[in-house]
């Protein structure tokens, strides 16, 4: 009773302005878009790596200034987080270490803190069950073998299964995305948080005799299988998860449709997705680390025009309001959110 009195005696003094309302203290910091998640997010393919993560103390990141965040226009300061080969657990909460590299979602809270975060954007789970890069080297292995009928044959029954067992990895991953911006401050609704699917890096539409010696040793059958069903199966699976953790979601499933590797032919110049890319000069900045696998994980991945394309996706999607689109060419040649 005495609280209700007080409320009524406050509100009577407000009304005859006895008692001044004090106003909210305005945020003044500049705003930001952060992206979490893996190599395709990073900006892996992109070149213009950042010092420091180009194997550098055994740092094989590869966050490049040319990633989609940094090509994207709906805050002051763009952020990248991700780190290439990172799988849903380097971007939770959890004590992890990949690459030098600690929690993203843990880095994501002083992030939060400096600047106001407007928008999280987070592409992970590729390298979880379904091993996407793997996967990638067991279809080519399949294209020397000219007796073998492909890595569709048994993918069709494996990747189902694979999606299934990935989903709640990335949802407990975007669950932490969620605390972190609490533990710096966040109520829910105050930003986006933005799930995106990966696009298809393959297509069965290449040169049906010189793919493979041009950079792509894929049976066209396996691309086909790729860019039509378990590219998209992924997205749909991502989708999912978006919806049961209330993120928005963007599907990259056929954002480089007819610029994926390869596709141009002889002229690399008009696709968006790296071909079989061997960098021998990674060991200048990672030594003899970089011998192997880091030579070249470049590899079918989108370069920086698939990147400038990606964020300017990101910024109709982001401006837009909207819970969930698709990333298509329109007649312009350039993607839109539709």
């Amino acid at each position: 009773m005495r609280s209700t009195t007080i409320g009524l005696l406050t509100a009577a003094l407000l009304s005859v302005g006895l008692v001044t309302a004090t106003p909210a203290t305005a945020d003044d910091r500049p705003t930001a878009i952060v992206s979490l998640g893996d190599s395709a997010i990073s900006g892996e393919g992109a070149g213009n790596y950042e010092p420091g993560t180009r194997g550098e103390n055994g740092d094989w990141c590869h966050r490049s200034l040319n990633a989609l965040v940094h090509r994207t226009a709906v805050a002051s300061r763009t952020v990248n987080l991700a780190c290439s080969g990172a799988d849903s657990a380097n971007v939770s909460l959890a004590d992890t270490s990949h690459y030098t590299e600690g929690s993203q979602a843990r880095r994501l809270i002083g992030v939060a803190q400096q600047y106001r975060v407007t928008t999280v954007i987070v592409q992970i789970g590729a390298n979880d069950e379904p091993a996407f890069a793997d996967t990638l080297l067991g279809c080519i292995g399949e294209w020397f073998n000219p007796f073998s009928s492909g890595c569709r044959s048994y993918l069709r029954t494996q990747w189902p299964q694979r999606l299934a067992a990935m989903a709640p990895r990335v949802e407990r991953a975007l669950a932490d995305v969620r605390s972190a911006m609490s533990q710096a401050g966040y109520a829910n609704g105050s930003y986006n948080l933005v799930l995106t699917s990966y696009a298809s890096p393959l297509t069965e539409r290449m040169d049906s005799v010189l793919h493979g010696p041009q950079g792509c040793p894929f049976k066209l059958a396996d691309a086909g299988y790729g860019r039509t069903e378990a590219v998209p199966q992924f997205a749909e699976a991502l989708r999912g998860v978006a919806t049961r953790s209330g993120a928005k979601f963007l599907d990259f499933s056929r954002a480089t449709e007819g610029h994926e590797a390869c596709s141009g032919y002889g002229n690399p110049a008009t696709e968006w997705q790296n071909r079989v890319t061997v960098d021998p000069w990674a060991w200048v900045t990672g030594g003899l680390d970089a011998i192997g696998i880091h030579m070249a994980q470049e590899s079918f991945h989108p370069n920086a025009k698939g990147h400038a394309q990606l964020g300017r996706c990101v910024t109709e999607f982001v401006s837009s309001g909207r819970g969930s689109a698709q990333c298509l060419i329109g007649s312009d040649g350039n993607l839109h959110a539709v």
